[in-house]
């Protein structure tokens, strides 16, 4: 058995979706958003922003207050089965049983979405070799690392072979090297199988190294949207920053550099400026202190960063935003199956 595919394709349609608790801000409230078939989107917010809310209602495990959603070409409220069948998740937490190994895992979830028994050995091995954890296949969950839990929820996410996939923070608390190898088979089921796939993170190089596409909420709004690049240059143009060798020739070194833009701040012993013509100036950046006869000790190119994208769009950091619990909170206590 594989996953159902509606008649609208394997993309997402949101129009005007709103989730309001009892005795509580919406949290998330009338976003509009379409992520097409095959697309990475990455979506960004701090606790509390409404991102888990959104997850939640597009999987069908809490209902809306309002609006309208596609899944796959099935409507969530009302087709909630179909939606279900189409998908595959790994949220938050991951619903393993410590007393069970990687391979009694795998034999139950594809038992369950209808596998016959020799296609469930046959794929549970594939997906096991997939992520890394055929030689741990036989041992208890238990005893798994944070990182191995993760891929191992990857995993059984993909048992059916759904066309879209949803990953709630995948990667929150592992490790480097754990957080690159989800991010590398998740970059593969995109880009050669065609999966799309719905990621919702707090961590900003995850977004840009692999979404094709960004919305960034906060307080249960789409405060913008758009690629990586095209967001990073709506805030403005990379700043080149250097210190000359010599303390007495910082005033040179400033008029030089706003030859190619103006001033911008920089630490005590430097001179920046914001470079009108983008990145592709600093050559001629390096070769006009060349011709000044202006020494340089150090020089830095500073782009723009989806961090400060968020800043611009909310006026805080999204990775020291403080953490709100109230919504993680109330969607524990509410949410529901919704089929």
């Amino acid at each position: 058995m594989t996953a159902e595919q509606g008649p609208d394709g394997t993309g997402i349609e949101v129009e005007g979706l709103v989730r309001e608790f009892k005795n509580g801000p919406r949290a998330v409230d009338g976003i509009e958003l379409r992520v097409e078939a095959g697309e990475i989107y990455g979506f960004l917010g701090p606790n509390g922003a409404g991102k888990s809310t959104t997850v939640l209602m597009l999987t069908t495990l809490l209902p809306p207050t309002a609006g309208t959603a596609r899944v796959a070409g099935f409507d969530i409220v009302r087709e909630g089965p179909r939606v279900r069948a189409s998908i595959g998740a790994a949220l938050q937490e991951a619903a393993l049983d410590p007393l069970l190994t990687a391979r009694e895992h795998m034999r139950l979830q594809t038992a369950l979405h209808g596998l016959g028994k020799s296609e469930r050995q046959v794929r549970g091995q594939e997906l096991l070799e997939r992520v890394g954890l055929s030689q741990a296949a036989d041992r208890k969950v238990g005893g798994y690392s944070g990182g191995m839990k993760r891929r191992l929820d990857l995993a059984l996410a993909l048992a059916h072979r759904p066309r879209i996939l949803f990953l709630d923070e995948p990667t929150t608390g592992l490790d480097i090297q754990s957080r690159t190898a989800l991010w590398e088979e998740v970059a593969r089921l995109a880009a050669e199988e065609g999966v799309t796939v719905f990621l919702t993170t707090q961590y900003l190089e995850e977004a840009d190294t692999l979404a094709g596409r960004v919305g960034i909420i906060d307080h249960g709004h789409i405060v913008a949207e758009g690629t990586p690049a095209a967001l990073k240059a709506e805030i403005g143009r990379p700043t080149v920053e250097a210190v000359p060798r010599e303390a007495g020739e910082r005033g040179r070194l400033a008029a030089v550099l706003e030859r190619f833009g103006p001033g911008a701040a920089a630490s005590p012993r430097a001179a920046a400026a914001r470079l009108e013509g983008g990145e592709s100036q600093l050559a001629d950046v390096v070769r006009a202190l060349d011709s000044e006869g202006i020494a340089i000790e150090t020089l830095q190119l500073h782009a723009p960063s989806l961090d400060d994208v968020f800043l611009a769009k909310t006026g805080r950091s999204l990775e020291g935003a403080e953490e709100e619990e109230q919504e993680e909170t109330e969607v524990a206590a509410e949410t529901v199956d919704a089929g």
